[in-house]
């Protein structure tokens, strides 16, 4: 499938919803990966029109960091709820393809399955790419589930009668974070995956450490348009 499919020129809702109707047609909620020698993790950042991507890739076993890479893209799509994929996608598929190592799995700040259609930011993502992929977010896009209140207990989250993902409770005196497998990986695995990824944050680390690095990338691009204005100032006065 080309990429062109998954985010179209056409941005009429009946061409999006016909995509993300596609992108939940063809997820795949099993396990279909090998074990996991690279873990990442994507964010995103906005600077004024731009939308910053920022990628880290970990060792799964040491969380060593390995790799960083980032891409800095025009924002040509408005917010619109559960239509986050066509306006954050674009900029997290080229930073990923920046990577010198492919992950085994990718962490994003956005919905799986756990979204009205079937076609949150990481099911896109996932099935985009064809990598296994879940979704992390700190609010609850759709689905009902019992809030758990102990470090590290989950609770299923529910929708329209179906499990699409699992409430966490990560840290005390925070709202617990809502997981949720992509693509090419089941519930019990997408939960079993983050729970190991925790270092005494809110976030897994993975996750962590890109929702870091993608504000450091937004700091170096104001500070260097800073510097842009600063230089043009000068020319106009000299």
């Amino acid at each position: 499938m080309q990429i062109s499919e998954l985010f179209p020129e056409c941005s009429s809702r009946e061409n999006l919803l016909k995509v993300q109707h596609m992108v939940a047609k063809r997820a795949i909620i099993k396990d279909d990966f090998k074990d996991i020698r690279f873990i990442a993790a994507a964010d995103q950042a906005f600077l004024e029109n731009r939308i910053i991507s920022g990628i880290v890739l970990l060792d799964f076993r040491s969380f060593e960091i390995i790799e960083r890479a980032y891409s800095i893209q025009p924002v040509d799509f408005p917010y619109i709820s559960t239509f986050l994929s066509f306006r954050e996608g674009p900029a997290i598929v080229k930073a990923f393809g920046k990577l010198n190592t492919k992950p085994d799995l990718l962490l994003i700040d956005g919905a799986g399955i756990n979204h009205p259609r079937g076609a949150g930011l990481a099911t896109h993502i996932g099935v985009t790419l064809d990598v296994p992929t879940i979704g992390i977010t700190k609010t609850i896009l759709c689905g009902k589930g019992v809030e758990p209140t102990n470090i590290g207990e989950t609770s299923p989250l529910v929708y329209m009668d179906r499990t699409v993902g699992w409430l966490l409770k990560s840290r005390q005196k925070c709202k617990p974070i809502v997981v949720a497998p992509g693509h090419r990986v089941s519930l019990d695995s997408s939960i079993l995956i983050v729970n190991s990824c925790f270092r005494g944050h809110k976030l897994p680390e993975p996750a962590r450490l890109a929702h870091e690095y993608a504000n450091m990338c937004k700091s170096e691009q104001r500070i260097k348009s800073s510097e842009k204005m600063f230089e043009n100032d000068n020319l106009f006065i000299s």
